[in-house]
C-alpha cells in the first residue's frame, strides 16, 4: 500500500493521484494541512532522503525562506518539530511504498510504483506509432514460442 502526502491545491499532487487511480494503484491520501504528520512518519521520510533534508524540503517554500537556517544543523528532533508546525516546507507530493520513495511528480519516476507483473507486460509492448510494430510482434511471438519449447524440453 502506497502513501501520498498531498495538498488540496497542489497540481502535481492531482496528477500523482490521477496516475496511480488509472493505474489502478491503491494508495492512502494524507494532506499535510489537514493531518498532522507523526513523528514516525517524518522519521521515515528522514531516512529515505539520499541527498539530505533538500530531497523533501522546498527551498522555494516562504518558511524556509522566512527561518534563514542551515537544515543541516538541526537535530533530527528539531527538524521533526519545524515540519510539524509548518507542513508547507514540503515538498509535494511525497509518495511512499515500502521500498521506495518518490517527490513530486515526474512521469518516470512515478511508473517505480507499477506493479512488476504490470511492468513486464508494457514493456512488451510497442507504441502503436511505431514504424516496426508488425516487426516487433512477429520477433515476439517467435521468442515466446522458443520460450514454449525450451520450457517443455
Amino acid at each position: 500500500m502506497l502513501i501520498l502526502y498531498s495538498s488540496s491545491g497542489c497540481a502535481s499532487c492531482r496528477k500523482a493521484k490521477q496516475w496511480l487511480r488509472d493505474n489502478h494503484i491503491e494508495f492512502i491520501e494524507k494532506n499535510i494541512y489537514t493531518t498532522l504528520m507523526k513523528e514516525d512518519e517524518i522519521k521515515c521520510l528522514l531516512s529515505r532522503c539520499e541527498n539530505g533534508t533538500q530531497d523533501i524540503i522546498s527551498l522555494r517554500s516562504k518558511v524556509y525562506r522566512s527561518l534563514k537556517k542551515d537544515f543541516n544543523e538541526l537535530s533530527t528532533n528539531e527538524l521533526i518539530r519545524l515540519i510539524q508546525n509548518n507542513p508547507s516546507i514540503l515538498k509535494r507530493p511525497i509518495i511512499l511504498s515500502k521500498n521506495n520513495m518518490v517527490v513530486g511528480f515526474d512521469d518516470e519516476e512515478i511508473t517505480s510504483f507499477t506493479p512488476h507483473h504490470i511492468r513486464l507486460r508494457l514493456e512488451d509492448r510497442c507504441p502503436v506509432s511505431c514504424a516496426n510494430l508488425d516487426i516487433c510482434r512477429d520477433v515476439r511471438k517467435n521468442e515466446s514460442k522458443e520460450s514454449l519449447v525450451l520450457d517443455i524440453t
